[in-house]
């Protein structure tokens, strides 16, 4: 890190809108001259120069992009999209999105987008500790998808990586044991099922060299039952990234006081807090809810302008002993993962995590089972709950379940115990929605 970098994050939050309202207007100038897409956009709402869209402050009166938008200005002549911006000349890496809610989607980077999304990822992963010399074990791919960058990331912290790659358990436990990584990067079920899958073959893994887990990929990291259950079973301290695929890779990141993740893009992204339902502005003060949405500030390839990342989040602003002063967040779930059961809104993480407080009956692994294909779920609601290795779960818990879920969230479930290793891991993005039995 530079020592412009630490600078940057310890600068006082209350200035940053001011300090990005000159990149702000640039990259609207920008999008209006090189985005067919932008154009047409922008002019729908009123606004064709860069005067007419204002600065920062103005920026709630302008249109979202939705990612559907974008797809649907692909074709063969526009494989990328017309929000494409840079000629092919200049792009130097063209990602993928995973397509887990959808068709994939190209995401192509200029140098200086690349160097842009470097810098980003490495504030958001040296706010975890992480050191010099440190090895660290790794699960993300350097394939088709965002993460990546994260490889280049390590390399710029000087960390010794051991990227191993999805689907390959054996080979990652067998880093772990012989070449002692100090880190292991994953996703939090990934790193949950590796500890069932070395406690089934008699390997301690809190006995391990891992000291630190960093987690990213999907919502669980932050959640108190499923973090503690991590720490006891890996004897590390676990800290959470966040990012998406379409904006910038590890967009926030958690220092070592474990108190949510703090803004890493300061300077290169601008980020909102919306209510999901209206898209009206939400303050971003401590304890504020909402749903992210981002803009790019200074991006070349095919920048976005207020972009809805479906993240909810929930934002402190408290000020925190690393010294960085960006706003700090916890990812509550997605909001097209979110049911409404009788017209209250649940959250299939919110579940999870009231499940986890179970503690040693539970594996922590769950799975939820619509009747109903959509949002709207008649209760009571299916949910297959897993229990922890030798526990025969009766109905006596499985009432307590489903009291606890009923008082904590408001909606009535139908809980039925499955025993352990029933429920599937990932060591990718794991699934809690099966939507298989729905009609």
């Amino acid at each position: 890190m530079t020592m412009h970098a630490v600078a940057l994050e310890t600068a006082p939050w209350a200035e940053q809108a001011q300090r990005d309202d000159a990149a702000y207007r640039a990259q609207i100038a920008y999008l209006l001259e090189h985005s067919a897409f932008y154009r047409d956009l922008l002019r729908h709402a009123g606004v064709s120069s860069p005067e007419d869209a204002g600065g920062l402050d103005a920026i709630g009166a302008l249109p979202f992009t939705e990612k559907d938008d974008l797809r649907a200005t692909r074709d063969e002549t526009h494989p990328i999209g017309t929000h494409l911006t840079a000629p092919m000349s200049d792009i130097v890496r063209i990602y993928s999105t995973s397509g887990t809610t959808g068709t994939p989607s190209y995401i192509p980077l200029t140098q200086s987008d690349l160097e842009d999304w470097i810098e980003i990822s490495q504030r958001s992963y040296a706010a975890s500790g992480v050191i010099a010399g440190e090895r660290m074990v790794t699960t993300y791919n350097a394939g088709p998808f965002v993460a990546g960058v994260t490889l280049d990331a390590f390399a710029r912290l000087g960390l010794c990586h051991i990227p191993v790659g999805a689907g390959n358990t054996e080979r990652l436990m067998a880093a772990v044991q012989l070449l002692r990584p100090t880190v292991l990067g994953c996703t939090p079920s990934y790193a949950l099922h590796l500890s069932e899958w070395a406690a089934d073959r008699g390997i301690d893994t809190a006995a391990s060299s891992v000291r630190k887990i960093l987690v990213a990929g999907e919502p669980g990291g932050g959640e108190p039952a499923m973090r503690t259950r991590l720490q006891e079973a890996w004897g590390a301290a676990v800290t959470e990234a966040m990012g998406i695929g379409d904006i910038s890779v590890s967009l926030w990141g958690e220092c070592a006081h474990r108190d949510g993740m703090h803004f890493s893009g300061r300077g290169l992204v601008h980020f909102e807090l919306i209510d999901p339902a209206t898209g009206a502005p939400v303050a971003v003060e401590d304890g504020a809810e909402g749903e992210l949405v981002y803009t790019h500030l200074r991006h070349r390839a095919a920048p976005l302008l207020r972009f809805r990342s479906r993240d909810r989040v929930r934002v402190s602003t408290a000020s925190c002993a690393c010294g960085r002063t960006a706003p700090r967040v916890r990812c509550i779930g997605r909001t097209d993962d979110l049911l409404i059961v009788r017209g209250v809104n649940l959250f299939p993480t919110a579940v999870r995590e009231v499940v986890g407080d179970f503690g040693e009956m539970v594996s922590g692994v769950i799975s939820i089972r619509p009747l109903a294909k959509g949002v709207k779920q008649t209760p009571p609601l299916p949910v297959r709950v897993e229990l922890a290795e030798g526990v025969t779960g009766g109905k006596d818990l499985a009432d307590r379940i489903r009291q606890r879920i009923r008082d904590t969230l408001l909606v009535t479930t139908e809980i039925e115990l499955v025993p352990w290793g029933t429920l599937p891991r990932s060591d990718y993005k794991s699934k809690l929605v099966d939507w298989s039995a729905a009609n």
